[in-house]
């Protein structure tokens, strides 16, 4: 079983009550899953198999936590603690699950990080392209290189503009706000100019 001298650190200085649970799971990935290695990750310890992670413990003022990297994929697939990882959060050696279960799911977890490749993230739908507010649209066709400015910006550049202007809740503050970017764009003025050399 190798140790790395990090985790061994950590693990001494965790909270007096958090530092048998980290040495229990510890135990119990070493005996179930051999060849695992053990690394820091995101400053907490973890344990990697073929450079895949299969779980992070960390330790916290009053409870440890466990997580199994694809652990909506193990057991029986239904998310137990969330944010907490799969077992809640730990006071004590016995809020663990029987060593037999948890060396269950360890093999399980080792399985899984051979055999299917990881999960992809959903890709989220691109924003929708911005539109351009009739009144401002009519404001830019009186100044013709302000619009030339807009439609030389990239287009969060002019996002920036399109957003600014529909959030404007009273006509009156669009009216403003409309007055102010057609000003700035004459100047050839990002949205945000203010902030751009800070």
């Amino acid at each position: 079983m190798s140790r790395e001298p990090k985790v061994d650190a950590y693990i001494e200085r965790a909270p007096p009550f958090a530092r048998p649970i980290l040495e229990k799971v510890r135990e119990r990935v070493h005996a179930a899953v051999p060849g695992v290695q053990e690394q820091m990750k995101w400053s907490a310890p973890g344990f990697v198999l073929d450079g895949k992670i299969l779980l992070i413990m960390a330790a916290f003022k009053r409870h440890a936590a466990l997580n199994f990297w694809r652990g909506q994929e193990i057991g029986d697939g239904t998310p137990k603690a969330g944010a907490m990882g799969q077992f809640g959060k730990l006071t004590s050696v016995g809020d663990l699950p029987p060593d037999e279960e948890l060396d269950a799911l360890l093999r399980q977890a080792a399985e899984l990080s051979k055999s299917a490749p990881a999960p992809r993230k959903p890709k989220h739908e691109p924003k929708p392209p911005p539109g351009l507010h009739p009144e401002f649209a009519a404001a830019l066709a009186g100044a013709p290189q302000a619009k030339a400015v807009l439609e030389g910006f990239p287009p969060s550049a002019q996002r920036d503009y399109f957003e600014w202007i529909a959030e404007a809740k009273q006509d009156g503050t669009r009216a403003k706000r409309i007055a102010t970017a057609v000003e700035w764009l004459s100047e050839g003025k990002r949205r945000h100019w203010k902030y751009q050399n800070c």
